[in-house]
């Protein structure tokens, strides 16, 4: 296990501190993960994509804290994205043809589908390697 991690999983701190140890790709990931999320559903709230967007992570922020709580910085945190991203990716598929890609707020929502869509992928993972016994 790297250091890092035995550092996160033996000592109580709060999610953000955790995710300030990981590694510097990590951390610009999650704060790109927010940035495109939150900030562009607070600049586009009046598209109803928007309201989508912030009725997915606001809960999946929250579960996300919950899990940490109960379970530290396991791989089972993927299963707040999972749970709530997945619904939030389905509808953003199928209203493809109303992004109006050539505006911002049409490539707002491609980058929103694009990183979501990614973290998914790696979510997914995550969990099924949690179930499968992998924790860390």
């Amino acid at each position: 296990m790297p250091e890092y991690l035995s550092t996160i999983v033996a000592a109580p701190m709060s999610f953000a501190t955790a995710i300030m140890m990981q590694p510097l790709w990590l951390q610009a990931w999650v704060g790109w993960m927010m940035l495109v999320n939150l900030v562009g559903a607070v600049v586009f709230i009046r598209k109803p994509e928007a309201k989508w967007v912030l009725a997915a992570i606001v809960p999946a922020a929250l579960l996300m804290i919950w899990l940490y709580d109960q379970f530290g910085y396991q791989r089972i945190l993927g299963l707040a994205h999972v749970a709530f991203w997945t619904p939030l990716m389905i509808y953003l598929w199928s209203r493809r043809k109303r992004w109006d890609l050539p505006t911002l707020p049409g490539k707002w929502l491609a980058a929103v589908f694009v990183t979501d869509l990614t973290s998914l992928v790696i979510d997914y993972i995550d969990v099924v390697r949690y179930l499968a016994g992998e924790r860390l």
